[in-house]
C-alpha cells in the first residue's frame, strides 16, 4: 500500500460567494477558476488575494499546491472568500498559533469572517429601509 497523500479541503465565504480550496503538497502553484494568481485580474483582487501569503515568515506555501474554486457575488467578494479559504488552509496545514495571531493582528477577518448580509425588502417602498413618499397637494 502506498502512503496516503495529505489533502485539505477548506471554504471561505464572504457575502454571496463562496469559495472552496483544495490543497496538496506541491510546487507554491496557486489557481483560482484554474487561473494562477499571478496573472489574475484586477489587480485590486489579486493583491488582495495574495495578503495571507505576503504575511507568512518562513513561506510555506512555496511546498504548496491551492486550487481555489469560487462563484457567486462580485469580483471583490470573491477575491475576500479566497483569501479567507486561503488563510484558513495555511493555518490547518501548519497548525501555527504564531502564524494565527499574525493573521488575526493584521485583519481578523481572515480568520473569523465578516457575519454582515443583506437586510431583506420589506413592503410600503423600494429597499429594506426606503418607503414611498408621500405628497399633500
Amino acid at each position: 500500500m502506498s502512503k496516503a497523500r495529505k489533502v485539505l479541503v477548506l471554504s471561505g465565504k464572504r457575502k454571496t460567494a463562496i469559495a472552496r480550496a483544495t490543497v496538496r503538497a506541491g510546487k507554491g502553484r496557486i489557481r483560482v477558476n484554474n487561473i494562477p494568481v499571478e496573472i489574475f485580474e484586477p489587480k485590486l483582487a489579486r493583491d488582495k488575494i495574495m495578503e495571507p501569503l505576503l504575511l507568512i515568515e518562513d513561506e510555506v506555501w512555496k511546498q504548496l499546491d491551492i486550487n481555489v474554486k469560487v462563484s457567486g457575488g462580485g469580483f471583490m467578494g470573491q477575491a475576500e472568500a479566497v483569501r479567507i479559504a486561503i488563510a484558513k488552509c495555511l493555518l490547518k496545514w501548519t497548525k501555527s498559533t504564531r502564524l494565527r495571531t499574525t493573521l488575526r493582528d493584521y485583519d481578523r477577518t481572515m480568520i473569523a469572517g465578516d457575519p454582515r448580509r443583506k437586510e431583506p425588502k420589506k413592503f410600503g417602498g423600494p429597499s429594506a429601509r426606503a418607503r414611498d413618499q408621500k405628497s399633500y397637494r
